[in-house]
C-alpha cells in the first residue's frame, strides 16, 4: 500500500470524477493535489513533486493531457497514468508515446485503478509492496495475503475488498463506500457487501481472532 508520503497529482475537469478520485486516493493513504486544467501544472509539479500523476486526456483550455504529459516528462520521473474515455488504439499508442506508464479507460472500477497505481509505484520503488496489520500481511506485488504465516485462499473480489479495508484500516467504511470503491456500484444491493465480508471473515479468522469488525448502522472497520 502507498505510504502516507506518496504524493498524487490529479488533473481532471469533471468535478464529480475528480472529487471521487481524490477521496479514494486519500483513503488509500496518498497526499493529493488536484487541478481542473493545465493552468499552473508546471508550478504544481515543481512544488508538489508528485510520485504519480493522473491526467485526464480531454481538458478545457488550450492544453490537453498529452501536452501535460510531455511537460511532466521534461521535469519529473513521476509515474504517469492517463484517465480517459478515449479508448481507440491510436489514442492509447499516443499516450504511451508521450511517456505514459498506464492508460485507464473510463468508467473504471476504483479498486482496480488504485491497484494499478500501487503496482506502478512499487515498480518505480516509490512505495513498499507489503503492508502489515497485526499478523495479517498483504503483498500487493505478489497478490498474496497471509495470516499468521498462512496463505489465504482469496478470490479476486475478496482480495480487492481486503485491500480496500487494509488501506482504510482504523476507519469505518460504509457499505456505499465499499460498493463504490470495490465494485464500482452506488445503487446496488448492499447485501453484496455483507456476503463478501462474511466470506472474507471466515477465511481470515481461520488463523486468528477477528480483524473485520461491524460498526452497527455505519459499516465495517479493519483493526487488530
Amino acid at each position: 500500500m502507498p505510504a502516507a508520503a506518496a504524493r498524487a497529482l490529479v488533473v481532471e475537469d469533471d468535478a464529480s470524477v475528480r472529487e471521487a478520485l481524490v477521496d479514494a486516493l486519500r483513503t488509500d493513504g496518498f497526499v493529493v493535489e488536484a487541478l481542473v486544467d493545465g493552468e499552473g501544472f508546471e508550478a504544481a509539479v515543481d512544488a508538489f513533486r508528485p510520485d504519480v500523476a493522473l491526467l485526464d486526456v480531454m481538458l478545457p483550455g488550450p492544453r490537453d493531457g498529452f501536452s501535460l504529459a510531455r511537460s511532466l516528462r521534461e521535469r519529473s520521473d513521476a509515474g504517469l497514468l492517463f484517465l480517459t474515455a478515449r479508448d481507440a488504439v491510436d489514442d492509447r499508442l499516443r499516450g504511451f508515446s508521450t511517456g505514459a506508464d498506464d492508460y485507464v479507460v473510463k468508467p473504471y472500477v476504483t479498486a482496480e485503478l488504485l491497484a494499478r497505481i500501487r503496482a506502478l509505484l512499487q515498480r518505480l520503488g516509490r512505495v513498499p509492496s507489503t503492508v502489515q496489520v497485526g499478523d495479517l500481511v498483504l503483498d500487493e506485488a505478489a497478490n498474496v495475503a497471509t495470516r499468521a504465516g498462512r496463505v489465504l485462499d482469496l478470490t479476486g473480489t475478496e482480495h480487492r475488498l481486503l485491500s480496500y479495508l487494509v488501506a482504510g484500516r482504523g476507519r469505518t467504511l460504509s457499505k456505499t463506500q465499499i460498493l463504490t470503491q470495490v465494485w464500482g456500484y452506488e445503487d446496488y444491493d448492499p447485501n453484496l457487501v455483507e456476503v463478501h465480508v462474511s466470506a472474507l471473515r471466515r477465511k481470515t479468522e481461520a488463523y486468528g481472532p477477528r480483524l473485520i469488525h461491524t460498526v452497527r448502522g455505519l459499516g465495517y472497520v479493519l483493526r487488530p
